[in-house]
């Protein structure tokens, strides 16, 4: 088999003793063999050895169910080194609740620690009081649920509507028809409440729930699919780097509404297997407006709604030097998988200012048709938006100017 990891043994070594001692005071449940042979059951560094598990498989004997549930019982008795007699099979269920849900929070952690290609962005929780129907252990300190109701919290992201569109012909003219979808994001991670205040920001969004691309929180896309950038940045970056970089009017001039929708909703549909070559958008200002709407979509902007005062104020400053380290300083405040965005957006916007001659785009023009889209006030308020315009493209403009200083 395998070589088992330290982390993963300590791991496993942690549960299998809890699970040991809830099953001290069962007199239902009887160890077999001699206390050399149950320690050895235990020991993390022999307790995945395929002998030891077939040795112990032939051991236990175990009730008449269906196959299938009867692989499941003798997995988890010989996980426990335990006879499951007829009176330990009333054990069973509650045995079953317990490991099943301990293991399964076990193996998410432990595959997510050694896969090298998982970008380790945090995610912040979202526990939410919850009643759990039957027997319930926290999957934080493995300890048992008490209560009838509220027995603890589970991690369940906010409710997100989804604003949608779908083609209509109507008397041979395609109209558009509005309409709202929404969407739960979330880990299921279930612990006791005084828990929660000690679990870590390694919120792991289930792909399932993650039902469209455009409208989704950004670090909850990238966490969901395992990408250091949302899909739509790297794909459109790419196709606009491969036949757009000298389009005159890049990002300023609009596609046709309709094709943008278009590729909308073929990234909603395809995800990364969208097609968005020139065969079936010949226009890059299509794929270049698909980009900026993904931005504009974003229920928390790439530049967040905390650090936006903070960047304004920057931008404020009158002395340039202090004006760049403040902006610096403040870009380190940024979420991990907005920081990245952004960095990757700043390069490619420096590469359209590098063809500014064919394509008569500076970063002083990007700026302007960039500004609002990157960054919005945390207040929905029309004065403040057009107050602070001026200073939303200042910032942009010192994004990309400095992008090789700032990132």
């Amino acid at each position: 088999m395998p070589e088992v990891s330290a982390e993963w043994a300590a791991a496993a070594s942690n549960l299998l003793s809890n699970i040991r001692s809830s099953c001290t005071n069962l007199t239902a449940v009887s160890f077999q063999g001699s206390e050399e042979d149950r320690e050895k059951i235990w020991d993390p560094n022999t307790m995945f050895a395929e002998e030891l598990w077939l040795e112990n498989e032939k051991a236990c004997a175990v009730v008449h169910k269906s196959k299938q549930g009867r692989k499941r019982q003798e997995l988890l008795a010989v996980a426990l080194g335990v006879k499951m007699g007829v009176k330990g099979a009333l054990l069973w269920q509650p045995l079953k609740l317990f490991a099943y849900s301990q293991i399964t929070s076990l193996v998410r952690r432990a595959a997510l620690t050694q896969n090298d290609n998982h970008f380790n962005y945090e995610k912040a929780h979202n526990f939410k009081v919850h009643t759990f129907r039957g027997p319930h252990w926290c999957e934080y300190c493995a300890n048992f649920m008490w209560g009838l109701i509220a027995q603890g919290v589970r991690c369940s992201d906010s409710l997100s509507f989804l604003p949608n569109s779908a083609k209509v012909k109507v008397f041979k003219v395609m109209v558009f028809i509005e309409f709202i979808e929404y969407q739960w994001t979330n880990c299921g991670l279930n612990v006791h409440k005084q828990c929660s205040k000690y679990v870590p920001n390694d919120c792991q969004p289930d792909l399932k729930r993650i039902k469209r691309v455009y409208c989704c929180d950004l670090t909850t896309l990238v966490k969901a699919h395992n990408t250091q950038r949302p899909m739509v940045v790297d794909i459109c970056i790419r196709e606009i780097e491969a036949r757009g970089l000298q389009s005159e009017g890049i990002y300023r001039v609009s596609g046709f509404t309709e094709h943008i929708e278009d590729v909308k909703m073929s990234f909603d549909r395809d995800g990364d297997k969208v097609d968005v070559s020139a065969n079936l958008y010949p226009d890059i200002n299509i794929i270049a407006g698909a980009l900026k709407l993904y931005f504009r979509d974003l229920p928390i902007p790439v530049i967040t709604y905390d650090t936006y005062s903070k960047f304004i104020e920057a931008a404020k400053l009158s002395n340039p030097d202090e004006r760049l380290e403040a902006v610096h300083e403040v870009l380190m405040l940024l979420p991990a998988a907005h920081y990245e965005t952004l960095r990757f957006l700043m390069i490619h916007l420096k590469k359209i200012t590098m063809n500014e001659k064919d394509n008569f785009m500076n970063a002083e023009n990007l700026g302007i048709v960039f500004g609002p889209t990157l960054m919005r006030p945390p207040e929905d308020s029309t004065l403040a938006t057009l107050n602070d315009m001026r200073y939303q493209k200042l910032i942009v403009q010192i994004l990309i100017e400095n992008e090789d200083v700032l990132f």
